[in-house]
């Protein structure tokens, strides 16, 4: 992982214009009000998925370290909620598809812009690979 590499494209994703319809290339997605971007991808690694998504946890959780002290701490934002919501209420992009995809994110308002950062290991579909995603969106987390 290149945390590095990593906060710069989300830093970068926080300026970038949303796009008016949704768009899709290469696994990153953006429509309107959100971007999502594919930070690492299970066949990236060798292991197996569980040696997979808990180092993909680790990744996540060192973004959390560095945006927090940017932005403000936050807990785990559960997920799997918005999900059991979608059953009953519209659920906005790109929550409802995230919930769809994992359990827990790690969510940070970004001052100034109105626009939230989220980072997720993508592991509830097992006929997918892992993945570990960066969100940027304008649409506050339900």
């Amino acid at each position: 992982m290149n945390i590095a590499r990593h906060i710069a494209l989300i830093d970068e994703l926080c300026f970038r214009p949303f796009t008016a319809e949704r768009t899709s290339s290469n696994g990153d997605e953006s429509g309107p009000g959100y971007h999502v971007v594919v930070l690492e991808s299970g066949h990236d690694n060798c292991g197996t998925r569980a040696e997979t998504m808990e180092q993909y946890e680790k990744y996540r959780d060192a973004l959390d370290e560095r945006f927090a002290t940017r932005w403000r701490e936050t807990g785990p934002y559960n997920l799997q909620t918005v999900s059991l919501r979608t059953e009953q209420e519209e659920i906005p992009e790109p929550w409802a598809s995230l919930s769809a995809r994992a359990r827990v994110a790690s969510v940070w308002e970004v001052e100034g812009t109105g626009r939230w950062v989220a980072a997720v290991v993508a592991d509830l579909d097992e006929a997918d690979d892992v993945k570990l995603l960066g969100v940027v969106t304008e649409i506050d987390p339900p």
